[in-house]
């Protein structure tokens, strides 16, 4: 079954014991989430594993897990175990299950566990069956082929998790998922450890549950896309069998267009009604002043309780268009009658009768930011889409939160920037607090977006007394006050720095002329043109809600979210794997695990590991979307010149699509940028490479590494350019490939100049920042992301003195 390997090296003379991932061994664990504890053996060594492996559980029944384990340590080894017996005198691994509860996992589940690894085996011991289950993915994330063959190190390792909500929502209703996609992410979401899979079953687009007491919702507004009871019934099971607790969401009263077009006499408004195509925040929503409305949420709510049996349903509440409660004039009348003040107190008085429902059919209400009133017991859960501060204040009025702002993983965003996102609310340290030595500018700014209003407000840089070193913070007007890092001046009246913010990471490059400020705002990788002046003081600002210890912990978790009005099955999991992970274990490991270099390392094994062993799909959907672009299994051209892309970041190509007319369910979803990964790990690591030859002009190694993948890139025009041309849909990104060309000539040249120490003059410097310039705009929904790793090198490059 297994043997073991000893070695003379001591660790450190006694027991290694570390919780931050700074204390790890480099590269010696890829565990993600990271654990609460590690600790090495006294006495270095592994557990060398053959086919032999066998698995003994004793406390619960888990015999289909028992095989399912086994089954993916055949994947990941490429191993055909030999059987396993009923009794095993010595199992390989052995799981002792302290108590036998509920299969159905709850908000209170135990999932903590303790694993060992020794001479004599994998000993796990766990409270419960869900603990048990979270150490096994451990187990099977330390379970990897090497030099030597397959092996464990002797460890020992105490886990639970931080917070005990850890979520992910999925999107049925805009573009319909079928049942085995939900399926697969629910084995993806076992092995990041979520445990919470909320199901956004109906919106404006679709209606997805099947209801017997109101088939015309599912046979008139879901285009007979909808899931049936038993099907849903099996989601439930299956993700009961992982230790995932599945909430459904039915929104209301907003979000209601698919009811309206089934249903029109409940809706604010006749009808009536057509499906709605168009993405965005629409009229059509429920009257509160109908008593049908109430008949059909409680027959609605029995039906939705029979099949999902954890405590809480999702309730939306989110977006409420109150247009047509206010050009009803006897919903008006009924707000007059009641006192109700404004329409935010109508949603709350629908949200009382809604939450007496729920009660009724023992079943707790979780929503959107939106529900959040006094009028409502504590016992309610709110979701918040607004960011900390909201949550700060949600947690200071002592209900609960969970926190999805920062999480939205169908925004293409660097998984850094989900990672750095702490769920509790953070303050500024007292980098806004002035002294008389400090010398302070403050300049306004204007940011124009393709949809909505523009982005408006103030920032703030700060030279201390000390060595003038540079502090910051920005007031986005309407939000709280946010520290700035990474403040750099690129010259004298040109400054960048770093600020994350609801839109993702954002990096000004700002130029100051006299009293006003001309440049961009990079918003994740898309450049947006801001304007400015300075002001004559520094703004009062905003200051940052912060709960108090006791408060704070009524925010018990976040959750990622994946809408769909760009995700269709055969593309998300490029979307949400691996990215998902940085996630999860922001949600689950330590707040001081937070070394992003580390991270990155781990999660790229983590991403072939959840490729072989959880069986997500990232890699094999990216495939076939290129397969289909090109027409031909050979794509390796294409795969090349996709290293040097990303997907628009932020909400760009909802933008764009919305300024094209384009922005509906038929849109198609088959462009380059659909199949691209939401940041590239090539340009990564040419970012690396890029700055380890500034520091180092004499670093051989990160100049040769740089070149060979830039020469390849030069040289994959002439086999990219004939599949680009002799496709539909590729054909826009011709100039694209043709930049990419230039970009790796001018990349090998800035590369040469830095290694050899060479100046250049003004003239040729702004001639190459021109045309950075000119490679960085968005074109087909795709940014060049390797403009800004040569546009580091172009800045470290001295002047000459002609």
């Amino acid at each position: 079954m297994f043997r073991t390997a000893r070695y003379a090296v001591l660790l450190c003379g006694a027991a290694m014991c570390f919780s931050a991932l700074a204390a790890a061994p480099a590269g010696e664990l890829s565990l993600m989430p990271w654990p609460k504890q590690v600790q090495y053996a006294s006495q270095a060594g592994r557990l060398e594993l053959n086919n032999g492996i066998t698995i003994n559980v004793e406390g619960d029944q888990l015999d289909e897990m028992v095989t399912r384990w086994r089954h993916r340590i055949a994947l990941q080894t490429g191993w055909t175990l030999q059987p396993q017996s009923a009794n095993v005198a010595r199992p390989t691994i052995w799981i002792d299950i302290a108590q036998k509860v509920d299969p159905f996992p709850k908000e209170d589940s135990d999932e903590s566990y303790r694993l060992s690894v020794s001479a004599q085996g994998i000993k796990l011991n766990a409270a419960t069956r869900f603990g048990a289950l979270r150490g096994m993915e451990t187990v099977l994330q330390l379970i990897r082929p090497d030099a030597n063959g397959v092996s464990i190190p002797w460890l020992t390792i105490e886990d639970s998790p931080r917070f005990a909500w850890r979520g992910l929502l999925l999107d049925s209703a805009r573009h319909f998922l079928p049942v085995s996609t939900i399926m697969r992410q629910l084995d993806g979401m076992a092995a990041a450890k979520f445990n919470v899979l909320h199901w956004h079953l109906t919106d404006d687009q679709g209606w997805r549950f099947a209801t017997a007491h109101y088939p015309r919702l599912q046979h008139m507004a879901s285009d007979d896309l909808f899931y049936t009871q038993a099907q849903m019934r099996e989601v439930v099971r299956y993700a009961a069998r992982l230790g995932i607790r599945v909430v459904p969401e039915i929104d209301l009263p907003g979000h209601a267009s698919a009811i309206a077009v089934a249903y029109p006499e409940l809706m604010s408004a006749p009808g009536p009604y057509q499906m709605e195509r168009r993405w965005g925040v629409l009229k059509p929503v429920l009257d509160p002043t109908n008593e049908a409305v109430y008949q059909f949420v409680d027959t609605l709510v029995g039906e939705v309780a029979a099949i999902f049996p954890d405590s809480y349903m999702h309730i939306g509440g989110d977006e409420v268009d109150d247009t047509h409660w206010k050009e009803n004039p006897r919903i008006q009348q009924f707000m007059q009658e009641k006192n109700l003040a404004d329409s935010r107190a109508l949603q709350a008085w629908f949200n009382q009768r809604l939450e007496t429902i729920l009660e009724k059919h023992h079943r707790r209400m979780v929503g959107w930011d939106e529900i959040f009133h006094p009028s409502l017991p504590k016992n309610i859960l709110i979701q918040s889409w607004q960011g900390q501060d909201a949550l700060g204040n949600i947690a200071n009025a002592d209900y609960r939160g969970i926190l999805s702002t920062g999480f939205y993983l169908d925004q293409p965003q660097s998984a850094a920037y989900h990672y750095r996102n702490e769920v509790w609310p953070q303050g500024l340290n007292g980098v806004d607090n002035l002294t008389p030595q400090d010398k302070a500018q403050s300049w306004s700014f204007t940011m124009p977006r393709l949809k909505g209003s523009a982005v408006e407000g103030s920032f703030t840089l700060i030279a201390g007394h000390e060595q003038q070193t540079w502090r910051g913070f920005v007031d986005f007007n309407g939000k709280s006050r946010r520290a700035v890092r990474n403040i750099s001046w690129i010259n004298d009246n040109q400054v960048t720095f770093s600020v994350d913010t609801w839109m993702g990471e954002v990096r000004p490059v700002l130029t100051f002329s006299n009293e006003t400020l001309s440049g961009y705002f990079l918003v994740g990788n898309v450049r947006y043109p801001v304007s400015g002046k300075k002001q004559a003081a520094v703004p009062k600002g905003i200051a940052p809600t912060v709960p108090s210890e006791a408060q704070m912990a009524n925010i018990i978790g976040g959750e990622a979210a994946l809408w769909a009005e760009n995700v269709v099955g055969s593309v998300l999991d490029i979307k949400l794997w691996p990215r998902a992970f940085t996630v999860a274990e922001r949600l689950w490991s330590a707040k001081d695990v937070n070394n992003e270099d580390n991270m990155y390392q781990r999660m790229q094994r983590i991403d072939a590991w959840s490729t072989i062993s959880a069986g997500t799909q990232q890699h094999g959907q990216a495939l076939s979307h290129m397969m289909r672009l090109t027409g031909t299994g050979d794509v390796l051209a294409l795969q090349i010149l996709a290293q040097a892309l990303e997907p628009a970041q932020y909400y760009t190509r909802h933008h764009l699509k919305y300024q094209a007319g384009n922005y509906h369910q038929f849109e198609p979803l088959n462009r380059m940028a659909d199949g691209l990964a939401p940041e590239s790990m090539t340009v990564r690591q040419i970012d690396k490479w890029v700055d380890r030859l500034i520091a180092d002009r004499e670093d051989r190694n990160s100049e040769l590494a740089l070149q060979h993948v830039l020469i390849r890139w030069r040289d994959n025009v002439k086999d990219v350019m004939p599949l680009i041309e002799n496709n539909y849909v590729l054909k826009p990104l011709k100039p694209v490939v043709e930049d990419v060309n230039r970009l790796s000539e001018l990349g090998l040249r800035l590369a040469g100049l830095v290694a050899r120490g060479e100046p250049i003059d003004d003239r040729q410097r702004q001639a190459w920042q021109r045309e950075l310039d000119a490679a960085a705009q968005v074109r087909d929904e795709v940014v060049i992301a390797v403009v800004y790793p040569l546009e580091k090198l172009l800045r470290a490059i001295g002047r000459s003195s002609n």
